[in-house]
């Protein structure tokens, strides 16, 4: 997995940066690295990755504005070409409120220092797995329901002529609901198949990232009608109209 596969470790701790780099590049991957939240918009600017690694408390600003930064400022190009990057969290503040904020922005895990280098790097490896999986036997076929194409070879939605601003996270979770139309899944059978068996956090998760995909694909989130509830089991996907 690690040949031609670059991370990017923003953190301002060079010693914690060395420490990272090695392990990385010794299961093969490329390592890039910035020490602020400028320098690391400046860096991916500059070079395509395939996962980040970000600091909470950057200087400059901090990880959760970089975050915002990212979905919201067309600073960083590569999300506009290739959809979401997945995003790791490096933080000394492992709270609830913390966690919630992050993937609300589209974070993909947190690891909480000080850590093992061998667990993150088995982190980078688990999440890339996830944003790669399910795609192989289906890469080249885009899903069409009325207005929505979902094109699972560049990683993009489209609504009408309105393309959905996606995380990693949230495009997989729309293109296995959209694989399955009308077809029940709990929240328990999301996180497995979406998220991994190896994943670390709890099924609160999925509810929040349904929230998240619904504001930015129902035409009212507040009224769902293509990814439905079905009270006491899970969620479903409706395909939209064709008109």
């Amino acid at each position: 997995m690690g040949k031609h596969t670059t991370i990017c470790i923003i953190d301002d701790e060079i010693t914690l940066r060395e420490v990272v780099r090695r392990y990385l590049e010794l299961d093969g991957f490329q390592v890039i690295e910035a020490e602020s939240g400028p320098q690391g918009l400046q860096v991916l600017r500059e070079n395509p990755v395939d996962l980040i690694l970000l600091d909470i408390m950057l200087p400059g600003l901090d990880g959760f504005t970089f975050m915002r930064v990212l979905k919201h400022s067309g600073e960083y190009t590569v999300l506009d070409v290739h959809g979401a990057v997945p995003v790791i969290i490096l933080t000394s503040r492992g709270d609830e409120k913390d966690r919630i904020t992050g993937f609300e922005l589209g974070v993909d895990d947190y690891v909480v220092k000080p850590f093992s280098p061998r667990e993150l790097v088995a982190r980078v490896k688990a999440v890339l797995r996830r944003t790669r999986s399910g795609q192989d036997e289906v890469l080249d076929k885009t899903i069409e329901f009325g207005q929505l194409s979902i094109d699972p070879l560049r990683r993009m939605a489209r609504f009408g002529d309105h393309q959905l601003t996606l995380t990693a996270r949230e495009f997989d979770l729309l293109w296995m609901l959209a694989s399955h139309p009308q077809q029940v899944f709990t929240r328990e059978q999301l996180l497995d198949r979406v998220w991994g068996g190896d994943y670390y956090g709890d099924d609160s998760t999925v509810t929040v990232h349904i929230r998240r995909l619904r504001e930015k694909l129902e035409p009212d989130a507040s009224n769902p009608t293509i990814i439905q509830t079905v009270w006491g089991v899970g969620y479903k996907f409706e395909p939209p109209d064709s008109d």
